[in-house]
C-alpha cells in the first residue's frame, strides 16, 4: 500500500479537489491511504480566528464566518443537491467551532489553539472524504485523533508510538487487509492533528501533515510514501529567494534530515526517522505534473555531487549571552540557560560560545523573546540584535559562499566539513 499526503494549496478550490481525484484514480490498483491537510491558507485564517478568540485581536464572527463560506463555496461547486449528506457533515461542524467560540478561553493559549485550529483538516476531509465516494472512489474516513495518540503538550504534542501504531493497525489496518470485495481501498484522514487524553486536540506542529503521512506509513508498513507539492520535487533553494533553483532527483535519509534540521521548509522535520526505520522510500511529485518523477529520498545515496543547498530563516534574532562578572561560560551556565530556553519552548537555530559569551540565534516570536530576554537579564548581561536572516548553505562550495556573502559583513558565520552558516542583517538578501 502508498501513503499520499496532499498540501492545503492542492485542495483550495473545486477544481483542484477534482484535480487531486484525478491523481488517486490513476492510482487504481493501488491500496492507498490519504492523508490531507486544511485547505490553503485556512489554518492562517483558523490562527486569526484563534488570536481572536484568546486575545481580541479581531473581529472573530467575522472571520468565523468568512471560514465558512470559504468552504461552502466549494461544496456548493461540488455537490449539487443541499439534501447531499455532506451539507448535514458541514453544518454539524460549522455548529461545532461556533459553539466552541462562543465559550471563554481558558488561561492557556497553546490549548486553545490546538481546540481550533484542526477545524482546517475537519472541514478538508470531510468535503474530499464525500467528494471521492460521489466521483465512485469508495473511501473510508479515519479521525485521526483517534489514531495519533499524543501526549498533552500542545501546539508540539509528542507522539505515543506504542499507543499510536496499535491504534492504527487496530482500526485501519483490517480494512485495508479485507479483499472480500476484490477492490483496491482508499482511506482519508487528517493530517496535522492528534489526539490527547480526555478527547483533547493537539497538533504536531506547523506543517505537521508530513510527519502524520510518515507515521501512518511506519504503522501500515507502506511501500512508499508520496507527499504531493506545488513544486516538481526538492528544489536546491527556496523560489521566493532565488532564481536560479535546481530540482534534485535523490536525496539520503541523511541528507534530508540535515535539510530539514536547518530549517528547509520542504517537509516537516520528524518527517524521515520513521521511514528510515522501515526504510520506507518517499517521493516529493508535483501535483500539477503528477507524471513526472520528482524526488526521491531513501537509503541509498546519490554517487552524484550535489548541488548547495540554501536554506533561508527570516526573521531570526541573535541574542548575546555573558555573565554579569566576566567569568568564563561553564557548563552551569549553559545549563542555567538552556533550562530557560525550553521553558519558554524555544528552539536554537546556531550557537556560538567564546570564553565568557554565548551568542544565540532563534525565531524571533513575539510573545516569547520579550519574557526570555526579560528572565536572562536577572543573571546576565544580554545584548541582541533584530531583524536578521540566518542563511545555511549545505554542500557548500567557495563560489556558494561568495554568492551570500560577497560583500557584507557576517553577525555570526560558521562552517564545518559538509555546512556554512551566516548571520546577516534583513535588508543584504
Amino acid at each position: 500500500m502508498k501513503v499520499f499526503k496532499f498540501g492545503g494549496a492542492s485542495v483550495k478550490s473545486a477544481e483542484a479537489v477534482r484535480h487531486v481525484v484525478d491523481i488517486i484514480k490513476s492510482f487504481y490498483n493501488d491500496d492507498i491511504m490519504i492523508v490531507l491537510s486544511a485547505m490553503d491558507k485556512m489554518t492562517n485564517m483558523l490562527e486569526k480566528i484563534t488570536d481572536s478568540y484568546f486575545y481580541g485581536k479581531y473581529d472573530v464572527l467575522e472571520l468565523y464566518n468568512s471560514f465558512v463560506e470559504y468552504h461552502f463555496n466549494i461544496i456548493n461547486e461540488l455537490f449539487e443537491s443541499v439534501d447531499d449528506k455532506v451539507f448535514i457533515e458541514f453544518n454539524l461542524l460549522k455548529d461545532a467551532l461556533y459553539k466552541k467560540l462562543k465559550k471563554n478561553p481558558s488561561p492557556n493559549y497553546d490549548f486553545e489553539y490546538d481546540q481550533i485550529v484542526p477545524y482546517g483538516e475537519l472541514f478538508s476531509t470531510m468535503i474530499m472524504h464525500n467528494y471521492l465516494n460521489k466521483a465512485g472512489i469508495k473511501c473510508q474516513l479515519y479521525d485521526a485523533r483517534n489514531l495519533i495518540k499524543t501526549d498533552n503538550k500542545y501546539r508540539e504534542a509528542k507522539v505515543d508510538w506504542d499507543l499510536t501504531t496499535g491504534a492504527i493497525r487496530l482500526y485501519v489496518l483490517p480494512y485495508f487487509l479485507d479483499k472480500s470485495d476484490n477492490r483496491s481501498k482508499i482511506a482519508i484522514t487528517q493530517g496535522f492533528i492528534g489526539g490527547a487524553a480526555y478527547g483533547y486536540n493537539t497538533t504536531l506542529g506547523r506543517e505537521g501533515s508530513d510527519y502524520t503521512a510518515a507515521i501512518i506509513a511506519f504503522a501500515l508498513k507502506a511501500s512508499e510514501v508520496i507527499i504531493w507539492k506545488d513544486v516538481p520535487g526538492i528544489l536546491n533553494a527556496d523560489p521566493r529567494f532565488f532564481n536560479d533553483t535546481k530540482k534534485v532527483d535523490k536525496l539520503s535519509y541523511e541528507d534530508a534530515i540535515e535539510l530539514t534540521y536547518y530549517g528547509a521548509s520542504v517537509i516537516h522535520p520528524d518527517t524521515i526517522k520513521p521511514l528510515q526505520n522501515d526504510k520506507i522510500p518517499l517521493y516529493v511529485k508535483s501535483f500539477v505534473s503528477p507524471d513526472a518523477e520528482g524526488t526521491e529520498i531513501s537509503e541509498r545515496k546519490t554517487t552524484d555531487k550535489l548541488e548547495p543547498f540554501y536554506i533561508i530563516k527570516p526573521d531570526q534574532i541573535l541574542i548575546s549571552i555573558s555573565p554579569k562578572d566576566f567569568s568564563y561560560i561553564a557548563e552551569k551556565n549553559l545549563i542555567d540557560i538552556f533550562s530557560i530556553l525550553d521553558k519558554f519552548k524555544i528552539r536554537v537555530n546556531a550557537m556560538q560560545i567564546s570564553a565568557i559569551g554565548l551568542s544565540i540565534c532563534i525565531n524571533n516570536n513575539l510573545m516569547r523573546v520579550g519574557p526570555l530576554i526579560k528572565i536572562l537579564q536577572e543573571n546576565y548581561k544580554v545584548k541582541y540584535n533584530e531583524q536578521l536572516n540566518l542563511i545555511t548553505i549545505r554542500h557548500y562550495n567557495n563560489e556558494a559562499i561568495k554568492k551570500i556573502k560577497d560583500n557584507k559583513t557576517p553577525l555570526l558565520e560558521q562552517i564545518s566539513r559538509l555546512t556554512y552558516q551566516v548571520i546577516l542583517k534583513n535588508d543584504l538578501i
